[in-house]
């Protein structure tokens, strides 16, 4: 049975996951479109090298970097920013809507209606949520292995499929974690919003931390510290990738063992 209601989760939401598909790769398309008129501007790198070192560091430009690369330039148009955004809006979304939603429309009951037991009910629906994060992140590495050959991306297939993994991992903790907190309190405003913040700290902790010294101490709360910012130059950080998948696990259990202590609104 929760194998059943996790394949009702991906099914009543199969059209808003392919139009996330087909939006994401219809983006990375023409991003990568650009590249070959990048990759004859050299001078474009001594260009980022006059920026501030404020909007290099937040937007993953490190030093030496080189954009006129094909990894280094979908690195920051790609993985610095949109990328992750775009997962993040769709995990958070899931996760939030996966239980504090339903209680919020009144459909609970259809999802309790299932010979389960609460706290299982929970994990069926991360697994739900897992299977709509992992869909579009692979959508988005299929999209770079097709386009890599035609425009000469260059990029190293090992390189693609860690950026498709950190991806997943950062959409998986704010996913769970919306989808926890959201089987732990009535609130779906709690369930968007906490993860949300969450996020924007974590970005620009990440992003900031080099510059402004007393944000240093908090890069190890960063999701986006632990994995790296440069997936298809210098891959990702495993282990870090790993804690943050952990802590996700951790906010969805939680959220699994909590829910059997409340009273749930239903109609």
């Amino acid at each position: 049975m929760p194998l059943e209601l996790a394949l009702r989760g991906v099914r009543d939401h199969r059209r808003g996951l392919l139009g996330w598909c087909v939006g994401i790769v219809a983006y990375i398309g023409v991003i990568a479109a650009i590249f070959p008129s990048i990759e004859s501007s050299p001078d474009l790198n001594e260009l980022i090298e006059s920026y501030p070192e404020v909007l290099k560091s937040l937007f993953g430009l490190a030093e030496g970097a080189d954009i006129t690369s094909g990894p280094g330039y979908l690195d920051v148009e790609l993985f610095s920013f949109m990328l992750p955004l775009l997962v993040l809006v769709q995990a958070i979304g899931a996760g939030a809507g996966a239980f504090a939603g339903e209680e919020d429309a009144g459909r609970l009951e259809l999802v309790l209606a299932y010979p389960v037991r609460r706290r299982d009910a929970v994990l069926a629906k991360g697994a739900a949520v897992a299977a709509q994060v992992l869909v579009i992140c692979a959508a988005a590495g299929v999209a770079l292995l097709v386009l890599d050959t035609p425009l000469g991306l260059g990029l190293a297939f090992s390189n693609v499929g860690a950026a498709v993994a950190g991806l997943v991992a950062i959409g998986l903790f704010h996913g769970w974690l919306a989808l926890g907190i959201g089987a732990a309190v009535p609130s779906r405003a709690l369930a968007i919003g906490i993860p949300a913040g969450a996020a924007a700290a974590g970005y620009l902790v990440n992003g900031l931390h080099g510059v402004a010294g007393w944000l240093d101490p908090f890069r190890l709360l960063s999701a986006f510290w632990l994995i790296g910012s440069s997936p298809l130059q210098t891959g990702i950080d495993w282990p870090g990738a790993l804690v943050v998948l952990g802590a996700g696990g951790v906010a969805l259990v939680a959220g699994a063992l909590l829910v059997e202590r409340r009273d749930l609104q239903t109609p």
